[in-house]
């Protein structure tokens, strides 16, 4: 009775009504491929030699038919099922039409059969006419087998394809990030090969996210992904389609490696949407936007602020080397432990949490008084760094960047100006049309084009002011009075044990401190942070040294930042 359904029916005395579905895998060929009509005229011929009536049609343009997830599939499951039926057979080219998932079609099959029996509808395949003994049911069973095994071979060497394609640096499809647009790139045989170029309104919203992320806004430090969310609406900075921005899509910018010149094609599994291994994908080159180091640095600041990676007490606690302070030996993290004197009086050191874990068979340890480190550390920072003449010559290789950075910038605002200048033309051509007549104002697709134009116009000139005044406010030329100044700050602020942003300061000048023994220490930093402390500090304001991370209570799920 299962395979009733599937059968070879007689031509019969009463007029039947036939159901015609037909479905091609994707958009492209419904839209350039002769598939649909040519299943459309067999499915047609077969139902006059039947004498059936074709009274419902159902296209699939361009789904997959491995899963049910298809609408007029789905419509057309429920017009079978309805009392009184809306037709009398189903009627496909083969049953790969139907499913191209060899599972899915006998659940299918088995799921509806009693079902549809009682309304009386049928499922005849026109190239796979079989009947209902148990031979047809082998062979249908193996040819939809077949069917699912040539879907999951054409998917592979699709994907292999598409894998090359982005390898020689050529876009495959769907919408381009945020920042970029898509271009033709030539023709190679009968395709039109189309590449990825930057977009200069929606770049500069880019480049603006990376630096408030690493450098704030001139007002405050580094900030996080809801500030920033928050600050791009306060300020009347939209997204690509003029919406308001969230933290997932500032989140997304923040972390993905286009923006440096990489895309990653592959990445990705659809179906699951869980990552692939980086073997499996395929890295696309593309105009960058952004350099490796601000995006490596997003990366760092985004994962400094994960507490899986960095607890709030390593922030938020009182000692001064929490979470940067490593033994030299096995590079384990050197903990707070604390101890009792023959005095009586208690003293806290730093030791090798490896040794407090595993014992000496991990690491032969070793423990440092806290304040005995704490000086020496503040102490070498005093004489070597906050030296005078040392900033000047870091302070040069700033305000070389800071030139560049204006060159580029000014290149921009130009390219901003040429861009809304091109709309706001288009938009004065379109409305004199529509004052000679030549043009109807109702049409629907007209304001559509009005509404993108106008969109675009306001918001090159809203980016182009932007930037203008960033440009506007570069530091003035850096004197030693303004360094003597910045350094007498840092030192203050280093110094100050009741001054909550000690811990900060420090941070924003070393990221590591190795204890190679109970001498001698290694202190490792990133001239990249000083250099950007320097630059946030050049009015003597030291309380944005380096910036503040702060915890909240609430975190991204599944992410690598906080909110």
């Amino acid at each position: 009775m299962t395979d009733a359904l599937i059968a070879n029916h007689p031509q019969s005395t009463v007029l039947t009504r036939a159901a015609l579905y037909l479905r091609v895998s994707t958009g492209r060929q419904a839209e350039s491929d002769l598939s649909i009509p040519d299943q459309r005229r067999q499915l047609e011929t077969y139902c006059r030699s039947k004498g059936w009536e074709a009274t419902a049609e159902y296209v699939e343009p361009g789904n997959t038919a491995t899963d049910d997830r298809r609408p007029s599939f789905q419509s057309m499951i429920e017009s079978a099922l309805i009392k009184p039926a809306a037709f009398d057979v189903i009627v496909v080219h083969s049953f790969s039409r139907f499913f191209r998932d060899q599972f899915q079609f006998e659940f299918y099959v088995r799921k509806l059969v009693r079902k549809l029996a009682k309304n009386g509808v049928r499922l005849v395949s026109i190239t796979q006419d079989l009947g209902d003994d148990p031979m047809s049911t082998m062979m249908r069973q193996i040819m939809t087998l077949f069917d699912e095994y040539q879907s999951r071979e054409n998917a592979k060497h699709t994907l292999r394809a598409m894998k090359e394609n982005a390898r020689q640096g050529f876009w495959n499809g769907a919408r381009p990030p945020i920042g970029y647009r898509i271009v033709e790139a030539g023709q190679r045989g009968a395709k039109i090969k189309k590449t990825l170029e930057i977009d200069p309104i929606q770049a500069e919203t880019v480049r603006t996210i990376y630096r408030w992320a690493l450098r704030g806004d001139g007002s405050r430090g580094p900030m996080g992904l809801k500030t920033i969310a928050t600050s791009l609406n306060e300020r009347n900075i939209r997204t690509r389609d003029g919406g308001r921005w969230g933290i997932s899509t500032v989140h997304l910018i923040l972390t993905r490696s286009t923006y440096m010149g990489e895309h990653h094609f592959n990445a990705y599994d659809h179906s699951t949407r869980k990552p692939k291994p980086e073997s499996e994908h395929a890295i696309m080159s593309v105009p960058p936007i952004i350099s490796r180091e601000e995006f490596e640095a997003a990366q760092a600041r985004l994962k400094a602020r994960n507490p899986r990676w960095t607890p709030p007490r390593v922030t938020s606690g009182p000692n001064l080397l929490t979470g940067i302070c490593f033994c030299g030996e096995c590079g384990g993290a050197m903990t707070l432990r604390t101890g009792r004197g023959r005095a009586g009086g208690q003293y806290r050191y730093y030791a090798c949490s490896t040794k407090a874990r595993v014992g000496e068979t991990g690491c032969s340890g070793l423990a440092v008084p806290m304040d005995k480190l704490d000086e020496a550390i503040i102490s070498h920072i005093e004489e070597r760094l906050l030296e005078p003449s040392r900033l000047e010559a870091l302070m040069q290789q700033l305000l070389l960047r800071r030139r560049e950075w204006a060159d580029q910038r000014s290149a921009h605002i130009a390219e901003l100006k040429r861009a809304a200048t091109e709309a706001d033309a288009k938009l004065r051509r379109l409305y004199k049309a529509i004052e000679d007549g030549l043009l109807s104002a109702s049409d629907g697709s007209l304001k559509d084009r009005v509404d993108e134009l106008t969109r675009i116009r306001d918001q090159a000139r809203i980016d182009a002011e932007r930037l203008t005044t960033s440009v506007e406010r570069l530091a003035p030329t850096i004197t030693a009075e303004t360094l003597n100044r910045f350094a007498s700050a840092a030192r203050r602020k280093l110094r100050d044990r009741e001054c909550g942003y000690r811990r900060d300061h420090l941070r924003a000048l070393t990221q590591r401190v190795e204890v190679v023994s109970k001498t001698e220490a290694r202190i490792i930093g990133s001239r990249t942070d000083l250099l950007r402390a320097l630059a946030s500090n050049v009015h003597g304001d030291s309380t944005i040294l380096g910036g503040v991370l702060g915890f909240k209570p609430k975190w991204r799920t599944r992410q690598d930042s906080n909110l």
